[in-house]
């Protein structure tokens, strides 16, 4: 049964155990500052004992404060968070799980003061400082020393967020990049930036596998849409990437109505991960409401994807690998929308998630250690 589901395969060299990956999950874990606390240990210890074969840990910055979301994002621009790295990713590594580590620069989504982006383009009643090509040329050496502190720091791969509307899609977008240089303008112009992230990278950490967050369609009518994110996903395939991980939206489309509703069906981002996925001979991690052993199945034999991504799937029960595994799909404690969101509404808030669907004595406990 679920032959697919778990099988292995092998991603730039490193083998897979199965075709289950935690997709990447913020849920303000981590210390004040962006440091490794021990709630965040526990969280990434159980989630890598849950039996999925990579855990790509949520976005860390490459610049802080001005690339950071929040206070409690990770840090990866500082060897002094290099100790908490290292602790986290011997403790995913220990429990039998490939450790990714996600890096990030939020640009106009930062907290920051003054946050600053590819052009000035309000945001949530806010204005973006645009980017010179001095300060560009900066962000991307900060990424390639962010990348190789994450090898540096015993994760196995490390991934490039591409995705959520952060700074790399800004300027991949027509909808966020009105610059009028060479980074701005044509398509070729606006996937320079990302480009140049990629080779940095990649030269600094030599053989290290990098993979990408990927933005598809950002769900917005003047912005990024398929018929030029797959021309994107060409490119990063002949850049060197490992894998792409298809996603869609951003944090001004995801509570439009219409994606609201979109957002409760069983794989709603499926189709994105189909349409790059003929594009491209790279490894393709689809996600979004993967809630069964059957649709999860189903996706990999119909060649929509090539693995599997579970976030709040996972993290709602992290025994759902096992429970599919033994036929046991019945006893799976299932993340759904008719808990009102809670745990996207408590990262909004700046607070600590935890699940209303849990069992009680979990709840109570988790929620003690967060307030």
């Amino acid at each position: 049964m679920y032959t697919h589901l778990f099988s292995e395969l092998k991603v730039s060299g490193i083998t897979l155990k199965n075709r289950l990956t935690m997709a990447p999950l913020y849920l303000g874990y981590a210390g004040e500052g962006g440091t490794v606390s021990s709630l965040l240990l526990d969280h990434y210890r159980l989630m890598a004992k849950s039996g999925v074969a990579m855990i790509v840990v949520e976005n860390a910055t490459v610049d802080h404060p001005t690339g950071s979301g929040s206070d409690r994002t990770l840090r990866a621009d500082t060897d002094d968070n290099a100790d908490g790295l290292k602790k986290l990713s011997t403790t995913i590594r220990q429990e039998g799980a490939v450790a990714c580590l996600q890096i990030n620069h939020a640009g106009r989504f930062a907290g920051a003061n003054e946050p600053v982006a590819p052009s000035a383009v309000e945001t949530f009643g806010r204005m973006p400082k645009a980017l010179s090509t001095t300060e560009i040329r900066t962000i991307v050496n900060r990424y390639a020393d962010a990348a190789l502190r994450v090898k540096n720091t015993g994760f196995d791969m490390v991934e490039l967020h591409g995705g959520t509307g952060y700074l790399l899609a800004q300027f991949l977008s027509p909808r966020t990049n009105k610059r009028a240089d060479a980074y701005g303008g044509s398509f070729e112009n606006r996937q320079r930036f990302a480009l140049e992230v990629v080779a940095a990278v990649k030269d600094k950490v030599g053989d290290f596998p990098v993979g990408y967050r990927f933005l598809a369609d950002e769900w917005l009518p003047d912005g990024l849409q398929l018929n030029e994110s797959v021309r994107f996903a060409r490119s990063l395939e002949s850049a060197g990437i490992a894998y792409l991980s298809v996603m869609g939206g951003t944090y001004e489309s995801f509570f439009l109505p219409d994606i609201v509703k979109k957002s409760e069906e069983n794989g709603y981002m499926v189709d994105l991960a189909a349409a790059v996925k003929k594009q491209v001979n790279i490894p393709v991690i689809t996600a979004g409401r993967i809630s069964t052993g059957s649709l999860a199945e189903s996706i990999l034999e119909d060649k929509k994807a090539d693995l599997i991504g579970l976030a709040r799937v996972l993290w709602a029960d992290p025994e759902w690998p096992e429970k599919v595994k033994q036929g046991k799909e019945l006893d799976i404690v299932h993340c759904s929308p008719d808990c009102g969101d809670t745990c996207t509404k408590l990262v909004m808030k700046k607070k600590a998630a935890f699940c209303v669907k849990w069992p009680h004595d979990k709840m109570k406990q988790w929620k003690d250690r967060i307030e």
